[in-house]
């Protein structure tokens, strides 16, 4: 998804509000969450916390459940990452490093 995190919550508050029927008092009434807050969500001037957007959605009658993406879609993508690296790493020019001297362990004491 490539929307504004701000957004995504403030059409979530608005999607609430609308299939719940109540207005945002109500809502901040229900929610315990001052409606001057509750605005600045919906207008995307504060960015919500998870437990604020869950208690939110409770109080409009709706659960709010977050699913982490599936195992498929995450290893698809972090195919597509290693290749984008081997990829880089193979345009890298080619020095062969010098020789390496090593200093002796031990000195001889004479």
């Amino acid at each position: 998804m490539s929307t504004v995190p701000g957004t995504v919550a403030a059409a979530l508050i608005r999607q609430v509000r609308h299939e719940s029927g109540f207005n945002q008092a109500e809502i901040a009434r229900r929610t315990g969450i001052h409606s001057s807050v509750l605005s600045a969500y919906e207008h995307g001037r504060r960015q919500p916390s998870v437990a604020a957007l869950a208690r939110i959605a409770a109080a409009g009658g709706l659960e709010l459940r977050l699913d982490a993406p599936s195992v498929e879609r995450s290893s698809v993508r972090n195919g597509r990452i290693l290749a984008q690296v081997l990829d880089l790493a193979e345009r890298l020019p080619y020095e062969p490093s010098p020789k390496l001297a090593y200093p002796p362990l031990f000195r001889a004491v004479a």
